[in-house]
C-alpha cells in the first residue's frame, strides 16, 4: 500500500489472473488521508490494452474511491507470463466543491506550480483459479463410494451394498415362489380330497346300482384325480 501525503493506494500491483480470450479485471482502492478534495488521474503505458473506470475523479475528504482496471481479452500469452505494462496514478489537492467534470490536464501540470504526487503501479500476471477437481465416479453427492476389497476378501462400499441388495432381491423372489407353490399345493390337495370324496360316493352308488360294475363316470373321475396328482408332483 502506498502511503503518500494525499492518497493511500492499495494494492501497488495490479494482479490479473491471465486467461486467453477473456477480459480480466483488477481493482484499486484510493483513500483520501486529508481534509481536502483530492483530484486523481490514472495513466498507462498501454492505453489500448486496458480500460480504467474512472480514469479521473475526485476523492472527497477522508473518503475512498474504487477504480476498476479491465484488461482486454488477449489472443496470445506473453513470454514467461511477464508483463512490462505500467500505470501511473497522479493526485493533487483540488479546491472545495471540485467535481470530476472540473478536472483538466492543467491541474496535473507540474510546470504550472501544482504539487502533484505520483505513484507507479506494475502489472502482474498470476495463474487463474483452478477449477474444482472432477468428482470420482461413484462418489457423487448422494451416492455411495466405490467398493474396495478388504484384506479378508470381503467387499466394502457400493459393491458390497449392491451385492447385499441383489441377494436380498433373490431371497424375496425365492420366498414369493415358495409361497406360490405352497398355495398351489394346498389348492391341489383340496381338489384331490374333493375328488376322492366324490369317488367314494360313486363307488357306493355304483355298488348299489350295478352290483359290482364300474361306471364310466367313475373312470373319468379317477383319471382326473391322477392328472391333478401328477401336476402337483411335477410342480413340487
Amino acid at each position: 500500500m502506498s502511503t503518500g501525503e494525499l492518497l493511500s493506494i492499495e494494492p501497488l500491483e495490479l494482479k490479473f489472473p491471465f486467461e486467453l480470450k477473456k477480459q480480466i479485471s483488477s481493482s484499486l482502492l484510493l483513500s483520501n488521508k486529508t481534509d481536502n478534495h483530492v483530484a486523481f488521474k490514472v495513466k498507462t503505458t498501454n492505453p489500448k490494452k486496458y480500460c480504467v473506470r474512472p480514469n479521473t475523479g475526485v476523492v472527497l475528504p477522508r473518503s475512498t474511491c474504487d477504480i476498476i482496471v479491465t484488461m482486454q481479452a488477449q489472443k496470445e500469452a506473453p513470454p514467461d507470463m511477464q508483463c512490462k505494462d505500467k500505470f501511473l496514478l497522479q493526485s493533487v489537492v483540488a479546491s472545495n466543491g471540485t467535481t470530476a467534470k472540473d478536472i483538466t490536464h492543467e491541474i496535473f501540470n507540474k510546470e504550472a506550480g501544482h504539487i502533484v504526487e505520483e505513484c507507479k503501479l506494475r502489472v502482474v500476471y498470476v495463474a487463474p483459479p483452478q477449477p474444482p477437481s472432477p468428482v470420482a465416479e461413484g462418489s457423487e453427492e448422494g451416492s455411495s463410494p466405490r467398493a474396495t476389497v478388504t484384506d479378508n476378501g470381503h467387499l466394502s462400499g457400493s459393491e458390497g451394498s449392491r451385492a447385499y441388495v441383489e441377494a436380498h432381491d433373490k431371497s424375496s423372489e425365492v420366498r414369493a415362489l415358495m409361497s406360490k407353490l405352497t398355495e398351489e399345493k394346498a389348492a391341489a390337495l383340496q381338489h384331490s380330497n374333493k375328488l376322492r370324496q366324490e369317488l367314494e360316493l360313486l363307488k357306493k352308488e355304483g355298488s348299489k346300482s350295478s352290483g359290482g360294475g364300474v361306471s364310466f363316470k367313475l373312470v373319468i373321475i379317477v383319471g382326473l384325480l391322477g392328472l391333478v396328482l401328477g401336476y402337483f408332483m411335477k410342480k413340487t
